[in-house]
């Protein structure tokens, strides 16, 4: 996703509007720490997609080596499971991704060098990633302008709005409208390169003036999307607006 500021953000955020989903990521949270349950397994299995390169760029940014930061995070991961600590965050008592930096942050203190590299190789892999990939990424992170705690914020909110524009993409392919995403979304970003709304009418076989109201309508459900998602992460709804402006002072850094 290419960097915008705060303004572009604000923007596409635009007032509130709308319900938010009734879905929560707590109830994945929950559902992953109950092993009696039959969505365990899929709910770890989202959790650990979602929040593994975070998680990642945090024990790198630690100062571990590419290497040793896969296997730390992994065996974080391991951890979890292992110890059922899932079972332990209340969404009555904060959000779910500063439990999970505690608890990483304490993993980090209590490993000893020596034990990931007894691990390497031999432990079990929780998420599927490969490494070069997930290394080139962090190498376009700044190199000294957030802290480890800092920089795994940063990533949680890029991830979540990377969430949002797959989801939309997915709303216009079911739509077949697969192509007019792919032209409206560098709109969303104000991309000065960005093809004409005219010339995409043109390409598309679509008017000048339907073509700038789905972009506002785009515009509108990106933010209602991207409060819902912040909404997900919540114990109180209430507190998704708060949460809004912590995000775009993140990514917008």
């Amino acid at each position: 996703m290419d960097q915008i500021n705060n303004d572009d953000y604000q923007s596409l955020i635009g007032p509130r509007r709308g319900t938010l989903f009734s879905t929560t990521n707590w109830s994945v949270v929950l559902a992953a720490g109950d092993l009696s349950s039959p969505e365990a397994n899929a709910s770890l299995a989202q959790l650990c997609q979602t929040y593994w390169f975070p998680l990642y760029c945090c024990v790198r940014r630690h100062g571990h080596p590419p290497d040793d930061a896969k296997d730390l995070t992994q065996g974080f991961f391991a951890k979890l499971l292992e110890k059922n600590q899932l079972s332990l965050p209340d969404p009555e008592r904060g959000r779910f991704r500063t439990f999970l930096l505690r608890s990483l942050e304490n993993y980090l203190r209590t490993m000893h060098e020596g034990q990931v590299a007894q691990k390497r190789g031999g432990g079990r892999e929780f998420v599927s990633w490969d490494a070069q990939t997930a290394e080139d990424r962090y190498a376009c992170e700044p190199a000294d302008q957030f802290t480890p705690a800092d920089l795994f914020e940063r990533e949680w909110a890029l991830t979540l709005l990377n969430n949002v524009l797959e989801r939309l993409r997915l709303e216009f392919e079911t739509s077949g409208r697969p192509q007019l995403f792919e032209a409206l979304e560098p709109h969303l970003w104000g991309d000065n390169t960005s093809a004409p709304h005219a010339q995409i009418g043109t390409d598309l076989g679509m008017t000048t003036v339907s073509v700038r109201v789905t972009l506002h309508r785009l515009r509108q459900r990106f933010g209602e999307l991207v409060r819902a998602e912040i909404a997900d992460t919540l114990a109180d709804p209430l507190e998704t607006e708060t949460e809004l402006q912590h995000l775009l002072q993140i990514v917008t850094l």
